[in-house]
């Protein structure tokens, strides 16, 4: 999938195109099914399949004050998008100025002139341009003005076999509750934590549970608590094995929350390898991959009953990840 951050760099032979447009947070498993049932529509009418995306997210820049709580980073969201079989997606750079354009300017310019588009791919309830004063109704209108088509989506098939639609949303109230099986099941995958490997207290080195402590970039915070998951490094930093890729997928039990018994203040988003020593991680970027919740973060009184505990939260991730 080829990714553009402006419409220069939209490859002037891309031929005729087939646009969708949306936030897509969380690349959950409805997104997932109107994407590739629009890719493989593209396909037969011998276009190519584009999303339009924004950065940073709309309401955070309507709405400062209350910034979204997002499910997913860019570079988590653009690597979902790719996977539904994609061409291309224009990540667009949303401003208070982008937002002025009328319907009619943000159609021939971005759409029309800048995609190409032959065909439009939108839900029955978008709204679009100054004040979301255009609805399917103009978008109908303007095709007609301009030469394209409108595809109004059926989302009949992003029904959960529950019944309930999959959802963003949904998402959110699964993470919130620390049930994280049953949001992978919404997104199709485990839901991910990215970051850079920052110094910490360094008291698991002491305890004989060193840990990567996490400083969050992407990724919304779930249920404090301790998880099974895992551990992938996406890009090498300064440490002496913070080796990027070669380091591999790491099974980890993972931390996040306040560690009440040695008195740490503030979040702390940690994970310990397991069976695996010696990393040095420190400023590497990794990602945590969260599979189950297991436990509240407690106040265990004692350094001696954590390091027990630890122990019992390391067993229970072995055998949750399947590794014995």
């Amino acid at each position: 999938m080829q990714i553009w951050h402006s419409l220069d760099e939209v490859p002037g032979d891309l031929g005729p195109t087939a646009v969708t447009l949306g936030n897509f947070d969380g690349v959950h498993r409805g997104h997932q099914a109107v994407l590739e049932q629009m890719v493989s529509d593209a396909r037969a009418r011998g276009h190519a399949a584009v999303a339009m995306t924004f950065e940073p997210h709309p309401k955070l820049v309507h709405d400062p004050e209350h910034p979204p709580v997002l499910i997913m980073g860019i570079e988590d969201k653009l690597e979902g998008l790719a996977q539904t079989g994609l061409d291309g997606t224009i990540v667009v750079p949303y401003s208070l100025e982008f937002a002025d354009q009328t319907p009619e300017e943000f159609v021939q310019s971005w759409l029309v002139d800048g995609l190409n588009a032959a065909c439009i791919v939108v839900g029955k309830d978008t709204k679009f341009g100054r004040g979301n004063a255009g609805d399917v109704d103009t978008l109908r209108a303007l095709g007609e003005a301009y030469g394209f088509e409108v595809d109004v989506i059926d989302d009949a098939c992003a029904v959960s076999e529950s019944g309930r639609r999959w959802s963003s949303t949904w998402v959110r109230e699964l993470l919130e509750n620390g049930k994280l099986v049953e949001a992978a099941e919404v997104l199709g995958r485990p839901h991910r934590l990215r970051g850079v490997v920052v110094d910490g207290d360094k008291l698991g080195r002491e305890i004989g549970f060193p840990t990567a402590n996490l400083e969050v970039s992407a990724g919304m915070i779930p249920r404090h608590g301790v998880y099974a998951g895992w551990l992938t490094v996406l890009a090498a930093g300064h440490g002496a094995n913070a080796t990027g890729p070669e380091v591999g997928r790491l099974p980890a039990a993972i931390s996040i929350g306040i560690n009440y018994t040695v008195g740490s203040e503030g979040l702390r988003v940690e994970g310990f390898a397991i069976d695996r020593t010696g990393l040095d991680l420190y400023g590497a970027e990794v990602a945590f991959d969260l599979v189950e919740w297991r436990r509240p973060m407690l106040d265990f009184g004692s350094l001696d009953a954590l390091i027990e505990a630890l122990a019992e939260d390391v067993a229970w991730s072995r055998a949750v990840l399947h590794l014995d």
